[in-house]
């Protein structure tokens, strides 16, 4: 017999998913780096009982390459990543503290990491590659905080002669750099660059060029040759070499990011006919990495592509235009897709599951069945409460992802419903009541939400509260026309879509939630949603509760002192400049609406975010307060845009649950 279950009003629920669960024993996967010329495999581990320090770990034996006091992590571009490579067992990688760059042997015996850059230099450093024909060269991105201002911040290409440690330029003129891939035998270079006012996802360049190395001993490109991608139209991005005359990249050319190759001077897609899926994800961070090539010869490759809001894998010929073919895997997340071995054919990612936390997974695909991976798991998260008991298996809600419709187009909207589960409640003791809802928006905001397990989430579906995810027309995962549906429309068209996909699951045919216990939380762009859904609104009644986690609400002053890399991606967003559409900015700024506010608000933001800062949720929180609203505000000391630190972690969380109970009268109203 089953065990026995009880029935409770929903959002009441007891559940062993607690705020050390989500912080305690996870720690989160924040990129894998391959040695290539030993095959061995590391990871960036970000943890959050360690405030938040990014670690590097040999994986396969769980080993700390840099000790404590060592933070692996790069804000370049403010969001970051590839942080760190490793060639030959030696370490190079950025130190959050001073941002120079640092060199250690990964053995354990290389002693501590020293210094291959100048000091005393408002430098920031990401994207490393080595030089194969030069031992101690890499190149790497330079962002030069000089004048430390986004339209004065210079982004540039350089030579870091890590023996010397001294830096050389290399490429200049772009506003932005990434992604340098040296070609196998050392002579050619390609690399991903995009100017404002386009993010790389609206108009990516890839570019190749030769290699000189001059009798001085620096290297400089030579007959640059731009590859793919069209200013505004097009997005080219991920370039990497299958040999040393092939270059396979990713192009939206069709409507979606499809994989292409550049050979003998031509680019030509590898399907023959697109694909109507991304491959590969919006480039907000540095070591995002789609597929990886399988042998040594360049001819087959590994991808992972968007299907239904969930990534899949396929097998793909990099020599004729045939079909991609698919390989199943129990994944749901599919990324950092990397080559660890050509000569086994071998490659590894971070995988996520609906019902597991991330594992860093090697595969290889069996001999006699092409299609078929051989899966092991070098390093996975586990997670137990706080007694160090293991949580049931059977506590996690399952996705449920829904596709709505918009009308009159009969456009569709995509949405992923997560319903109230606990093995210990059978239901509501309430006759005929619905479930209280979180609607959750996400940030970007050209992002989208997965479908990977997030005990943040569990927490609440656990505890009898249903979560629906919103990808808002501008999501990105469902091709290039769904993600333009914001261009202009930033503050209108996701607001009416989280409104949309909240009543439609509140009414016939769905009935699945309350629809006078509708809560809207989101963060950064997901919290200016947020704060438009209860300003600007054709209703601002939608919701009986929001939270905003550093979001936006004045879009003059982001456009005036948020970071280079975002500091013109309004400007599409909403039409314009500030100074050619001003009544646009105004009129989607929650600030100068914030007497509209009547919905109780918890406003959470990080004393330190450079992205949203701090007098943004602070000139919200005023406003309410003078007029007698009810709001709540919290500032956390030491946290950026998003939040690093466990305790910030678990009192967020336990805040936000709160604030909830309090405004729907499930523990004493507010």
């Amino acid at each position: 017999m089953g065990a026995s279950t009880s029935k409770a009003p929903y959002g009441t629920w007891k559940s062993p998913i607690t705020t050390e669960v989500i912080t305690g024993a996870e720690t989160h996967i924040e990129e894998i780096i391959v040695d290539r010329v030993t095959s061995d495999v590391y990871h960036i581990e970000r943890r959050p009982t360690e405030e938040g320090r990014c670690v590097l770990v040999h994986t396969s034996s769980n080993r700390d390459v840099v000790g404590a006091g060592w933070n692996v992590i790069t804000s370049v571009q403010e969001y970051g990543g590839a942080a760190g490579i490793i060639h030959d067992s030696v370490a190079y990688f950025s130190h959050s503290v001073d941002n120079r760059v640092y060199r250690v042997e990964t053995g354990g015996e290389g002693g501590e990491p020293v210094a291959v850059t100048p000091a005393d230099k408002p430098y920031r450093y990401a994207c490393f590659e080595p030089y194969p024909l030069r031992s101690g060269l890499l190149l790497s991105v330079l962002e030069d905080h000089t004048i430390d201002i986004p339209s004065k911040v210079v982004t540039t290409l350089i030579v870091i002669d890590t023996i010397n440690k001294e830096i050389f330029p290399l490429l200049s003129g772009a506003d932005f750099y990434a992604s340098p891939r040296v070609s196998p035998d050392g002579t050619k270079l390609a690399w991903l660059q995009w100017s404002h006012p386009d993010m790389p996802w609206e108009g990516g360049e890839v570019h190749v060029g030769d290699i000189v190395f001059g009798e001085d001993g620096v290297l400089s490109i030579a007959n640059d040759v731009h590859v793919a991608g069209v200013p505004g139209k097009v997005a080219a991005c991920y370039p990497l070499w299958a040999n040393n005359d092939t270059l396979i990249f990713t192009s939206d050319e069709s409507g979606f990011a499809n994989p292409w190759k550049y050979s003998r001077g031509k680019a030509t897609p590898l399907f023959a006919e697109p694909v109507p899926q991304d491959f590969g994800h919006t480039f907000w961070a540095l070591h995002y990495s789609p597929y990886a090539i399988l042998d040594k010869e360049g001819k087959t490759a590994v991808f992972s592509a968007l299907k239904d809001g969930r990534d899949i894998l396929y097998f793909v010929n990099l020599e004729s235009t045939s079909e991609p073919q698919p390989i199943d895997t129990p994944f749901v997340v599919i990324e950092n897709v990397h080559t660890s071995s050509l000569e086994k054919r071998e490659f590894i990612f971070v995988g996520h599951k609906t019902n597991e936390t991330a594992s860093v997974v090697k595969c290889t695909l069996a001999p006699s069945q092409r299609f078929k991976l051989n899966i092991s798991v070098l390093k996975s998260t586990h997670v137990a409460n706080s007694s160090g008991a293991t949580l049931p298996a059977d506590i996690i809600s399952e996705p449920q992802p829904i596709t709505l419709t918009i009308s009159p187009k009969d456009d569709p909207l995509y949405v992923v419903y997560y319903p109230p589960h606990n093995p210990k409640y059978s239901g509501s003791n309430v006759q005929g009541e619905k479930p209280p809802c979180i609607v959750n928006v996400h940030g970007g905001p050209t992002g989208y939400t997965t479908q990977a397990l997030s005990w943040g989430k569990q927490y609440f579906t656990s505890r009898g509260w249903a979560w629906l995810d919103v990808n808002y027309g501008g999501s990105s995962g469902f091709g290039r026309k769904y993600i333009e549906r914001l261009v202009g429309n930033w503050g209108i068209v996701d607001v009416e879509d989280c409104a949309l996909a909240a009543k439609s699951l509140a009414a016939a045919p769905f009935n699945l939630v309350d629809p006078k216990r509708l809560i809207i939380r989101g963060g950064s762009a997901g919290g200016f949603t947020v704060l438009d859904t209860l300003s600007i609104a054709p209703d601002v009644k939608v919701f009986a509760a929001a939270t905003s986690l550093f979001g936006v609400s004045d879009l003059q002053k982001m456009v005036e002192i948020t970071h280079k890399f975002e500091s013109q991606y309004l400007y599409r967003l909403l039409g314009g400049t500030p100074d050619e559409v001003p009544e646009v900015y105004r009129a989607r700024s929650a600030v100068y609406h914030a007497d509209k506010i009547v919905v109780p608000l918890l406003i959470l933001q990080g004393e330190d975010d450079h992205v949203v800062p701090k007098a943004q949720a602070e000139a919200i929180y005023k406003s309410i307060k003078d007029r007698g609203g009810v709001a709540e505000y919290k500032l956390y000391p030491g946290e950026g845009h998003g939040w690093r630190q466990g305790t910030t972690i678990r009192d967020s969380y336990e805040r936000e649950l709160g604030f909830y109970e309090r405004v729907l009268g499930l523990k004493g109203e507010i």
